[in-house]
């Protein structure tokens, strides 16, 4: 018997040596293949992060507009070449203030709206920065055959030379549905957004971000997000950007005092 528990330590012993040298080899390889921009301060590449630490992106992010959630995304932005998801209740729209200062700034091609709820407002978009001539509008219903549409529209768009970003209305919508357009916008290198209902967060996802965005409940005019899902520890606290540019904000202010709406409106 002692023979045997030897036998059988020794041979533990040497799986454990097996394992640790291919680790070894494994990291070497890496760090031997890796581009140095694809490298952390710690040399660890970029794809390996530690769950107490916020990933980093190995590819290219697109900045969001706001310093506090970027901060909190990894990389610093919104993914290229990946799928965001932004999980909204029953009759919020809060997409437009969270996506315009990317999607504004991401180059000049199209933007694809794929069953948008509402016809979008372009004078009000160009004014923000965003030309209405870059928007194009798929209309499809969201259910049956509509939601068969809406997944055709969006992959055949991921893969549209001329098209930039692509902004998808889906629900209801599958995990290996949405891991499909996930691998054509890592294919295209595209700016991928899916907007579905709330009630979607307890459903398996291949997205690489998932954010749950709604209007604060008070007057302070803010809008709350919630990290759902990230390369990174949880959030612990929710952020609470501007929901309105500084000077709507401003203006709506002075609308509030009378005639105050004028001088502020010639100072603008």
């Amino acid at each position: 018997m002692p023979s045997v528990r030897v036998a059988e330590s020794c041979s533990v012993r040497v799986q454990c040596i097996d394992l640790y040298c291919i680790k070894i080899q494994f990291y070497e390889c890496l760090h031997m293949s890796a581009p140095a921009h694809l490298l952390s301060r710690t040399g660890a590449h970029l794809d390996v992060w530690q769950a107490d630490a916020l990933a980093g992106a190995p590819g290219r992010v697109v900045a969001t507009g706001d310093a506090l959630l970027d901060a909190q995304l990894p990389g610093g932005g919104w993914p290229l070449g990946a799928l965001s998801e932004i999980l909204q209740p029953p009759g919020v729209h809060s997409e437009w203030r969270l996506l315009l200062p990317a999607l504004q700034r991401c180059g000049t091609g199209a933007v694809v709206l794929v069953g948008a709820p509402h016809l979008p407002f372009g004078p009000a978009l160009g004014a923000q920065g965003l030309l209405p001539q870059r928007l194009l509008w798929v209309a499809a219903p969201a259910g049956g055959q509509g939601g068969a549409q809406r997944l055709w529209a969006t992959e055949q768009a991921l893969r549209c030379a001329d098209v930039d970003a692509v902004l998808a209305w889906l629900a209801p919508v599958r995990p290996e549905q949405l891991r499909r357009l996930q691998m054509a916008a890592a294919e295209y290198a595209k700016l991928l957004f899916v907007l579905r209902p709330e009630q979607a967060q307890s459903e398996s996802s291949p997205a690489a971000l998932r954010l749950w965005a709604a209007p604060c409940g008070d007057a302070s005019d803010t809008l709350e997000v919630r990290a759902l899902k990230r390369r990174g520890p949880p959030m612990d606290q929710p952020l609470h950007l501007t929901a309105r540019p500084a000077r709507l904000a401003c203006l709506l202010a002075a609308s509030r005092s009378g005639d105050a709406l004028d001088r502020t409106a010639a100072r603008a």
